[in-house]
């Protein structure tokens, strides 16, 4: 065991990494969102998951205007170190469209398949 050095994460040319978040309990895959060394810092120290938004060029802390927030169980990282899964307590929908996941449509058959409705 050694200790973690947000350093040693592999970021990309903007100091984004990828972060997949999957429901802890169902294994379910919520959604993927940015972090940068701030967010992943800032989500450690609170245990609540905080990304970057690209879209609003600040930390945005999930579920900050919705109540539909993150608690963080477990951060893992990849083998190449660029990229995170966090293992999470999901409260309410993780989807901006208001479903459970982000992965609500499929390909079947050459054809999209919505999986899920809006809850």
């Amino acid at each position: 065991m050694r200790d973690f050095d947000i350093a040693s994460l592999q970021f990309d040319a903007n100091g984004l990494i990828p972060a997949i978040a999957q429901d802890h309990a169902s294994g379910e895959v919520l959604m993927l969102a940015w972090m940068n060394a701030e967010s992943l810092a800032e989500t450690l120290k609170t245990g609540q998951v905080t990304y970057w938004s690209r879209s609003r060029g600040a930390l945005w802390a999930k579920g900050a205007t919705s109540g539909h927030v993150q608690t963080l169980v477990e951060l893992q990282i990849d083998c190449d170190r660029d990229c995170l899964l966090l293992q999470v307590n999901q409260t309410g929908p993780a989807c901006h469209t208001n479903r459970r996941s982000c992965f609500y449509t499929a390909m079947r058959d050459g054809a999209e398949v919505e999986l899920s409705q809006p809850l």
